[in-house]
């Protein structure tokens, strides 16, 4: 086990970036295919693909799911991915063609770096090419590179945050696994002590009574209510991913997953889904356990997803380094 998504049998992960630019994505490959399911909870989503995941419609599995950084030009990261799974006779038969069903989500990292290099097809195909079932890299890497978290205060008082992965495993060897691109407008909270790991730093002038370097966004949207502050307003932000089961499990019940996972996105960041974010979540299913074998509470796995992607979010925080002129979580804690 490697306390991460590949845990579950089936799945690689792959990461490409620009270190300069601070941008870069990640896919997912489940090449024998995964049936998916998508809940989308924030207010500036940027995605691809989505719609097939629709229990109502035809399609039923999808072959990889990509998480980029560049906002909506990043969206273009899935045409690579696309190519290298046609190139390998990988998708939905259509006639005398294999469609590769890639969905792909987004997230804005274009105000630290540099804001005209952005993930393309390139830059998918070769996360495709990075692609392992082992431990995969957390930080700032793929579509973490350049993920922050904290912009109340705008990009300059905010914390480098990445990317970051988690697992759990379950009776009868069922596995769950999460993966979590974390650039939240929020601030990002220890669920368990209730501590702030990042988010928008205080000001020099303006000392915390209880000497933690953050400020807390919701105290400070509540208590300028009507004067927002320097970052408020701008849909520059969003936390993607995706949780995962080797669980035997539909459509309708995959999307479910996926719903209640967002759970585990709000107990770690506060305030969450707002209006300047495009929190969204993807859910698989291999089905590499056959139905019967072991009972698939649908309650269980659900809570289960809330749970590793929590600790995928706090992975991410802690395991990212300071870069773009951001301090991150290690630097300040």
């Amino acid at each position: 086990m490697f306390d991460a998504i590949t845990d579950v049998p089936g799945l690689r992960v792959g990461h490409a970036h620009d270190r300069e630019a601070l941008t870069g994505c990640t896919v997912l490959l489940c090449e024998a295919g995964a049936v998916g399911g998508v809940d989308q909870r924030g207010g500036a989503p940027g995605t691809r693909e989505t719609d097939p995941l629709n229990p109502l419609h035809l399609v039923e599995r999808v072959h990889a799911v990509v998480l980029s950084g560049g906002s909506a030009f990043g969206l273009d990261a899935a045409g690579g991915v696309v190519r290298y799974l046609e190139e390998r006779g990988v998708g939905f038969p259509v006639g005398p063609v294999r469609v590769p069903i890639v969905p792909a989500a987004i997230l804005f990292d274009l105000g630290i770096g540099r804001s005209d290099v952005r993930p393309d097809a390139q830059m998918g195909y070769q996360a495709c090419l990075n692609a392992s079932g082992g431990p995969v890299e957390q930080g700032n890497v793929g579509a973490g590179t350049g993920a922050s978290a904290g912009k109340a205060g705008g990009i300059e008082r905010a914390v480098k945050t990445g990317i970051g992965a988690a697992s759990q495993e379950l009776a009868g060897r069922v596995i769950v696994g999460g993966l979590a691109a974390v650039n939240p407008f929020g601030d990002v909270f220890d669920p368990h002590s209730g501590k702030i790991l990042a988010g928008t730093r205080r000001l020099e002038n303006d000392p915390a009574g209880d000497g933690s370097p953050f400020a807390d966004t919701l105290r400070v949207l509540t208590e300028r209510l009507g004067q927002p502050p320097p970052g408020f307003n701008q849909p520059a932000n969003t936390v993607i991913g995706i949780v995962a089961t080797n669980a035997t499990l539909n459509k309708t019940q995959a999307t479910k997953i996926a719903q209640m996972a967002h759970d585990g996105l709000a107990r770690t960041i506060r305030p969450a889904h707002t209006m300047f974010d495009g929190d969204t979540i993807f859910a698989l299913a291999t089905c590499e356990k056959p139905a019967g074998s072991t009972p698939f509470d649908v309650n269980i796995i659900g809570a289960c997803a809330a749970e590793v992607f929590a600790r995928a979010i706090i992975n991410a925080v802690m395991a990212a380094q300071a870069a773009g002129g951001l301090p991150a979580a290690r630097d300040l804690l």
